[in-house]
């Protein structure tokens, strides 16, 4: 009996070692879906409440690949006179006064492999919503990942809008 006991104990110990090892606990899960950024930016209140156009932003999003991150100079454009007594904002005056760039943790990204080649650009010109694939923002407080963007989950997209599945398309 006491020799089941410490048998138990040790799988149960070696069980979660692994499980932790191999970042398979919840807040590691969590945290990957939904980084931590370094400043608490709320999608709600900039895409919701004031109806921001990701656009707006994510200025590269209709001439290049990557929608990319905005700058420091794109949040100061507002947020010199716009809610500068806010600690998030601060924040943002910090970065801009050290003339540094927020190093914000990418949430979405396309594995480049296999000669990936991914457009934000063609599908805003399809008129493709944003939230297609990154869900619904707007409604987001902190971003997080609601898509997985493997190849799966974009050919079924493709398949049903009856759009070209040419692996040519991607894979260049």
């Amino acid at each position: 009996m006491k020799k089941s006991v410490i048998t138990l104990l040790l799988v149960g110990y070696f069980g979660l070692f692994f499980f932790l090892l191999l970042g398979l606990g919840y807040s590691s899960s969590r945290t990957k879906l939904a980084p931590e950024q370094p400043i608490a930016f709320s999608h709600k209140i900039h895409a919701g409440k004031l109806k921001l156009a990701c656009t707006e932003c994510h200025t590269s999003v209709e001439k290049s690949p990557r929608a990319g991150v905005p700058p420091v100079e794109k949040c100061m454009s507002c947020h010199k006179t716009v809610a500068v007594e806010k600690p998030e904002v601060q924040k943002i005056h910090r970065y801009w006064e050290d003339r540094e760039p927020i190093p914000w943790s990418r949430v979405y990204s396309v594995r480049v492999r296999n000669y990936v080649y991914f457009s934000h650009k063609r599908h805003i010109k399809k008129g493709v919503d944003c939230s297609a694939c990154h869900g619904d923002v707007k409604n987001m407080e902190r971003i997080r990942k609601v898509s997985s963007l493997n190849m799966g989950w974009c050919v079924s997209c493709h398949r049903q809008k009856q759009a070209p599945t040419d692996c040519l398309i991607c894979h260049k």
